[in-house]
């Protein structure tokens, strides 16, 4: 089985909960055209849209990451199986909550419990990834370029650890230091990860070697 359509089709269910996202932004009422209209709550209980904005911001941020690296975990891949397909979809479940847990956070200014269940999502989403990429590797064994490159993933348990401190800490000590927990994790993954990228290239230069030797020999 090709991983073709698996990979178009998690593109466009990213995409999707991207323009979602999007289309909860809202500008402030006629009237409201003044920098305290972005930092204060809107009349009739509106969210201001400075917290819609920053959670749509940290949100598009993570899917971005999940993209990015769903990519480069594809492309080191050479199939899919049933059990690949079933953790993939697993995977886009936990994402699937990431608007409404985003839309929920940001309506209420970063209350506890919404600030909670917006890292329950992303704990979820971070295990799914795992799991989906431990049913690749199982597919196409330890030695494959995958499990070469990512080991024992010890940034994406880093991951997962730390958005599970971030929900007790949002319920019962400060909801804005589980907000800088899921930055942190953000930022992290900001950075560029080569695993991928510096396996693959370290393949190609080997089966270029065996073929120049086999030409010379």
């Amino acid at each position: 089985m090709t991983k073709g359509r698996l990979e178009a089709f998690s593109d466009g269910v990213i995409a999707i909960l991207i323009t979602i996202m999007v289309l909860e932004l809202k500008v402030p009422p006629h009237g409201q055209d003044t920098w305290g209209a972005l930092l204060l709550k809107m009349p009739g209980g509106a969210p201001s849209p400075i917290a819609t904005l920053a959670t749509y911001a940290l949100s598009f941020i993570s899917l971005a990451i999940y993209w990015n690296n769903h990519h480069h975990m594809l492309h080191a891949s050479t199939k899919v199986n049933g059990a690949v397909l079933w953790a993939n979809t697993h995977l886009l479940f936990w994402l699937s909550l990431i608007p409404f847990t985003t839309a929920w956070m940001g309506g209420t200014r970063f209350a506890s419990v919404p600030t909670a269940a917006y890292g329950g999502v992303l704990l979820l989403a971070s295990i799914a990834y795992l799991v989906l990429q431990h049913t690749i590797v199982r597919s196409e064994g330890p030695d494959s370029i995958l499990a070469v490159a990512t080991g024992h993933d010890r940034k994406g348990r880093l991951s997962a650890a730390l958005y599970a401190l971030a929900i007790p800490t949002a319920l019962f000590f400060s909801a804005a230091v589980a907000g800088m927990i899921y930055v942190v994790v953000a930022l992290v993954w900001l950075v560029p990860d080569r695993r991928i990228e510096r396996a693959l290239a370290a393949r190609h230069r080997r089966e270029d070697d065996r073929h120049a030797h086999d030409a010379v020999g």
